[in-house]
């Protein structure tokens, strides 16, 4: 008999694993605690699927840049101290991670689930049409205001194809009013731009229709319960009652801390709070048309369908989503700064969301101590990026099927 299995999260992650595991043959219920899918930290982000730029969070020298944008009024960063213990482990492991050393082992291995990820948005090609979340095939246009970071990015082997600023602004005429304060751009092709709530709500679609979905559970999960056989997750006591299966799959953002503390299991998770702007392009608008990342003031620019998607800043300020309208209109007047006719600025949509971070930035799949508990978390800003690269892995552990590549760094160990 087939084995049940319950995806906890209806986010893009659940979303990717649920499909999976369905093509692997099992039979799956999904449990998402919202009335729609993707309505959390999938809903309004960057858009971006940056298969080979992945660089995490923790290097050297990010510490002291941190502190000077701390005193920046609209900087990248926002530190809230708060009596939060997970908080002040969180920075203190982070910060132990700001290695040259440790940056390069997690990028290798972020690039590694990046082609793995890259090669399974492929294979959705057949199954979810690309016009029904706006994929496109933009490249991705790192642009640098100081020679000394521009240099820096040039002369790593294989950064891509190197542009002067002139270059930049001639081949991404949205860039035109910053030529000037620009050392100049890192290209690379193959990357691509997409909604990642149609795309969460068009593979949904598919899978209610798959012939072992078992169907979709509009629930909260209040415990994961163990304990009543040895090593073993018993159920799920939820606010619809309890519900089991044979195997769980813990993918709900942050809410999976909570969930995994319960049963005994501390996630290295913190919600990195990120903001992001969306305002519709008119006909005579200069909207980027190659999606660009400002790598100084962390600023994410991309064209989705017909709307400018903008995306930026890591608040550290614990569960807190509200809109905080300073940062907003911060973040809106650097954007009217750079591309000043990208978009209709006079009607902007606001977002903010909870993205659930590891220190090392590098997500945690697979197994955990209880023999039927399986983790996809801590993806960070990089969600819609590794989906199914990470939902992959997770149906081929749970098969007793050996990774591709090794997974250092991407475990719960």
């Amino acid at each position: 008999m087939m084995q049940q299995v319950i995806v906890i999260g209806g986010g893009v992650v659940g979303l990717a694993s649920a499909w999976w595991l369905l093509e692997a043959g099992y039979r799956v219920t999904l449990l998402e605690r919202a009335a729609q899918v993707g309505s959390g930290t999938s809903y309004g982000n960057g858009g971006q699927l940056s298969y080979r730029y992945v660089a995490p969070l923790a290097d050297a020298g990010v510490p002291l840049k941190a502190l000077r944008w701390l005193f920046q009024e609209h900087g990248p960063l926002r530190f809230k101290p708060q009596f939060d213990a997970q908080q002040w482990r969180w920075l203190a492991a982070f910060l132990a991670r700001c290695r040259a050393d440790a940056n390069r082992a997690t990028t290798a291995k972020l690039l590694e689930l990046g082609e793995l990820s890259r090669q399974g948005m492929a294979q959705l090609d057949g199954i979810v049409s690309p016009d029904e979340f706006d994929w496109r095939d933009a490249g991705k246009l790192v642009v640098y205001r100081t020679p000394a970071a521009f240099a820096a990015a040039a002369a790593k082997a294989g950064a891509g194809e190197v542009w002067s600023a002139a270059e930049c602004a001639a081949r991404e005429p949205a860039l035109a009013a910053v030529q000037h304060e620009l050392a100049g751009g890192i290209y690379n092709g193959g990357e691509a731009v997409a909604d990642c709530h149609a795309f969460c709500v068009a593979l949904a679609a598919r899978i209610r229709h798959h012939p072992r979905f078992l169907g979709f559970v509009h629930a909260d999960v209040q415990r994961i319960v163990t304990g009543l056989r040895p090593g073993t997750v018993s159920e799920l006591a939820t606010s619809a009652g309890p519900i089991a299966a044979d195997a769980y799959v813990l993918a709900a953002g942050m809410r999976s801390r909570a969930l995994a503390l319960d049963a005994g299991i501390d996630l290295p998770l913190y919600p990195l709070k990120g903001y992001s702007l969306t305002a519709p392009i008119r006909r005579d608008d200069v909207a980027p048309a190659i999606s660009v990342t400002d790598f100084e003031r962390k600023v994410l620019y991309a064209r989705i369908g017909n709307k400018l998607r903008v995306a930026a800043m890591v608040d550290l300020v614990g569960n807190d989503l509200r809109l905080d309208a300073r940062r907003l209109a911060g973040l809106t007047r650097q954007v009217r700064a750079t591309m000043p006719r990208a978009a209709d600025y006079g009607d902007i949509t606001p977002w903010a969301g909870l993205r659930p971070a590891t220190p090392s930035s590098a997500p945690i799949v697979g197994a955990t101590p209880y023999d039927n508990l399986w983790l996809n978390v801590g993806h960070g800003p990089l969600g819609f990026t590794f989906a199914c690269g990470t939902a992959r892995l997770v149906a081929d552990l749970m098969q007793g099927k050996a990774p591709s590549f090794s997974l250092d760094g991407l475990t719960l160990r």
